[in-house]
């Protein structure tokens, strides 16, 4: 092979490291900013569960030293809030329904 192809593989192949290593740093750099931004977004929530709240109640005793009754109750008023959340979300596809079943008229 002549000397001239020789040149032209070989500054081919440098030109080809270049833009490869061009290419894995710019990609680099974007994936240093979003993993920066995700470890914000991630101290701030940690340093929001660290603060300390005012309004935290006093330590309940367990459950299962209580009254079968009162657990009970609880039960009941949780699941009372349970089916009332189910409605507000029926009532909302229904709603929802009928005006997506109007959209056209």
């Amino acid at each position: 092979m002549p000397w001239w192809v020789w040149l032209i593989l070989a500054l081919f192949m440098l030109g080809m490291l270049i833009a490869g290593c061009v290419y894995a740093a710019v990609h680099g750099m974007r994936a240093l900013h979003d993993v920066s931004k995700t470890g914000a977004q991630i101290s701030e929530r940690l340093g929001r569960m660290g603060e300390h709240d005012s309004t935290v109640q006093a330590p309940q005793r367990p459950i299962f030293t209580k009254p079968l009754r009162v657990a009970a109750e609880r039960y009941s008023d949780a699941h009372v809030e349970v089916i009332e959340r189910r409605q507000r979300r029926e009532e909302r596809h229904v709603r929802t329904w009928s005006r997506w079943s109007t959209f056209n008229d």
